[in-house]
């Protein structure tokens, strides 16, 4: 079996794969070796990835190395299945890499934008096997909590699916102003994109992108796992 540890902003998801099927996945919101250990207690894992877009815990070296054979941590430096065509490819969050892997290993060979609505939302085109970079952008909570900490008044909301459009009150006002705003930047974006590249798929992930899944306009595919898939490519591909 292989272990998908995926280290985020926000929290921490587990996933474990037999034989190229996610079979379990869970999210830890905080880091510990006491809590991987009882997620993990019981699984015969072969092969292990783990990527992190900020530190990577000391005790997380000494948990896998001695306990799984074969263990890779991600990195721009990794052996992947496409080209990084980017400026400051030490630059470039792990998430994206792997979005990026799962995404050529859906629709390998064709262009691709890539959508991941999270902590940030970034927009990533990889055009056959080259990646070309991207565009990053404030996510719904960053947004949410910008207009709290910002402003006088102004109350902390978190995302929700129930709002009125204008809002009628103020915590509506401010829902319906950012996934609204986001859902415009998403579809133009989308649009200024499509007046360059004719013929390309576009893929939605992330933990907000239920929330505007709906609301774009342009046929996509809503992928909400695609970046521990690509990490689950990208270890098969590193262990061969």
């Amino acid at each position: 079996m292989n272990l998908i540890v995926d280290i985020g902003n926000t929290s921490t998801k587990l996933a474990v794969y037999k034989n190229g099927e996610k079979i379990s996945d869970s999210r830890i919101t905080e880091l510990s070796c006491e809590e991987i250990e009882k997620k993990l207690s019981g699984l015969e894992i072969k092969k292990a990835i783990i990527s992190s877009v900020k530190y990577l815990p000391p005790f997380m070296t000494d948990l896998f190395f001695p306990n799984v054979p074969f263990v890779h941590i991600l990195s721009y430096k990794s052996r992947l299945p496409f080209q990084i065509d980017y400026e400051t490819p030490e630059t470039l969050g792990t998430d994206r890499i792997a979005a990026i892997a799962g995404a050529y290993d859906l629709f390998p060979g064709k262009d691709i934008l890539i959508i991941d609505a999270g902590t940030a939302i970034t927009f990533d085109f990889l055009s056959g096997n080259i990646y070309r970079g991207g565009n990053i952008s404030p996510g719904l909570s960053m947004r949410f909590k910008a207009l709290n900490k910002f402003t006088g008044k102004l109350p902390l909301v978190t995302p929700s699916q129930n709002y009125t459009l204008p809002g009628r009150n103020t915590t509506d006002a401010i829902t319906a102003g950012v996934i609204t705003g986001v859902t415009y930047e998403i579809n133009e974006y989308i649009r200024t994109f499509e007046k360059e590249h004719s013929d390309f798929e576009i893929i939605l992930t992330g933990g907000d992108g239920g929330y505007i899944k709906n609301k774009i306009n342009f046929h996509h595919t809503y992928m909400p796992d695609i970046v521990i898939d690509g990490l689950n490519h990208i270890l098969e591909y590193n262990a061969k």
